[in-house]
């Protein structure tokens, strides 16, 4: 089974006692990083605040356990928060659920089938394209508590556009101590990386915000004003079962699956040149699909390779799996312990660690870089792929995408075999 070679046994072989600690250090920091943003993760998936740390705790573990990278991390990434609420919206957490472990036993069957190579060759104007595009759906669902809007009772919408609409129709609700409040946490985001890289700028700005936000001129939504925070260990429960609701959320489980994949073993190819290692892109997925599929039994959102949480555990020292492992058991801890702290935390704030994520995860510079080339073509799927993944969804954005660059690259072909078969009659 070649297939399936976790690294964490092979790790283990050569593995120094001196590295333990090293592992354990960058475990701890990268749980630091990742407690505020799985929290703005859950809240823009429109899931319960506590979610995304299930994610991070049961996929972090397991896919550290059982994957094919030394320092992968795995967890939730801001990638799904836009598909995970419209199928909340449409098909409830039940309907989640059971997309999230349809979409891990499809990753378990891709890596048996050893289709992890074959993902590379998605081209890069397709995954530049639908990164740019939820980056831009994900900044427009945060645009209501960044500037402290008050929609009417029952006024929800799932699609991007509808969202935007809703936003300029309620514009007159706009609320100053939010938007201030939100500016303050961009601030603290954009300039805390200059004074420190160690402490996440992410946890400075909830800490500053919930503070402020802790005197009663400060007229500011919280996650416990509208939301109610549990410290509660995830539940075991079985999604209700009928081939209607199997067929209802298929195409959503391949979306979950192949957007996991591309973005797990994106994050894989970084880290390798991060530590001059080959991580097994296989036995990558397997683990990949068990994470969601425990996941999926747990209560939490899809998971997937986290290419920034990746990056900060191989600066701080991550070694081996045992950085991710201790990363999701101090996620654990805080959970049982500090969870309820959460509450105090304003919405604004929540809205500006998004809109950094946006930022970093939008690859506007690849977007710029591909235009400067003028190749029509590049350009062309690039540009159709962003727009129907802002207008519609992530599904119809990646076929319409690959049927316009295969169909490009057959013409093409058919092009230049028509050429040198007259350049050979004339010869």
């Amino acid at each position: 089974m070649n297939f399936f070679q976790p690294k964490l046994f092979t790790s283990l072989k050569d593995y120094k006692a001196k590295n333990y600690l090293s592992d354990v250090v960058a475990g701890i920091i990268v749980a630091i990083i990742a407690l505020p943003l799985s929290i703005a993760l859950a809240i823009a998936s429109g899931a319960r605040p506590e979610t995304c740390l299930f994610t991070a705790i049961i996929a972090g573990f397991t896919v550290s356990l059982l994957g094919g990278s030394k320092v992968n991390i795995t967890g939730p990434t801001a990638a799904f928060a836009t598909i995970v609420a419209g199928i909340i919206a449409t098909q409830g957490m039940d309907g989640l659920m059971l997309a999230t472990i349809m979409a891990g036993l499809i990753l378990i069957i891709m890596g048996i089938c050893r289709v992890g190579s074959l993902i590379k060759f998605i081209p890069h104007s397709i995954t530049v394209g639908f990164t740019g595009g939820i980056a831009v759906t994900l900044v427009i669902g945060q645009l209501k508590d960044f500037f402290g809007l008050t929609y009417p009772s029952g006024a929800t919408a799932i699609e991007t556009v509808d969202k935007l609409k809703l936003f300029f129709q309620n514009i007159n609700t706009f609320n100053a101590w939010a938007f201030g409040v939100g500016i303050l946490g961009l601030a603290i985001l954009i300039l805390w990386t200059k004074i420190s890289k160690k402490i996440p700028g992410s946890l400075i700005a909830v800490l500053v915000g919930a503070l402020i936000c802790l005197i009663p001129v400060f007229n500011v939504n919280t996650i416990g004003s509208l939301y109610t925070i549990s410290s509660a260990l995830p539940n075991f429960s079985v999604p209700t079962l009928s081939w209607e609701k199997v067929l209802a959320v298929l195409p959503n489980a391949f979306t979950i699956a192949l957007l996991a994949g591309i973005e797990s073993l994106l994050s894989c190819v970084v880290s390798d040149k991060m530590i001059d290692d080959k991580h097994n892109s296989n036995t990558e997925l397997i683990a990949l699909g068990t994470g969601n599929i425990l996941v999926g039994f747990l209560g939490g959102i899809p998971a997937t390779g986290a290419i920034a949480r990746t990056a900060a555990n191989v600066k701080n020292g991550g070694k081996s799996p045992l950085s991710g492992m201790t990363h999701a058991i101090v996620l654990l801890l805080v959970l049982v312990v500090l969870m309820p702290l959460a509450s105090y935390i304003p919405m604004p704030i929540i809205a500006s660690i998004l809109f950094i994520v946006a930022y970093n995860m939008s690859e506007w510079r690849e977007f710029v870089s591909i235009i400067k080339t003028k190749k029509w073509e590049n350009i062309l799927v690039l540009v159709v792929t962003f727009s129907l993944t802002v207008i519609f969804d992530l599904v119809k954005a990646i076929v319409v995408g690959l049927l316009i660059h295969y169909a490009i690259v057959l013409v093409k072909s058919l092009i230049n075999k028509k050429a040198s078969k007259q350049d050979k009659t004339e010869n």
